[in-house]
């Protein structure tokens, strides 16, 4: 419910200063929720293949990684 309450507020916020706004800023503004969008949907891609990909080969655990890393530095 607090959520949605301070979702609201903003979007009230959002709406009166977008009633102000000049053309141009509004296009910047409408660019960037698109360029939002795209990145959540890639970053959903990604998550989507990660764990399809977890799936397919497994994991690497902790303690393979630790000796890998040690390798590396010495």
């Amino acid at each position: 419910m607090e959520t949605t309450t301070k979702t609201q507020l903003l979007i009230k916020a959002i709406h009166v200063e977008l009633e102000n706004a000049y053309e141009d800023t509004l296009q910047e503004v409408l660019e960037l929720l698109k360029i939002r969008k795209q990145e959540d949907e890639e970053d959903e891609r990604d998550f989507e293949e990660g764990l399809k990909d977890i799936a397919e080969n497994g994991t690497i655990s902790w303690e393979e990684i630790k000796k890998e890393m040690k390798k590396d530095v010495a």
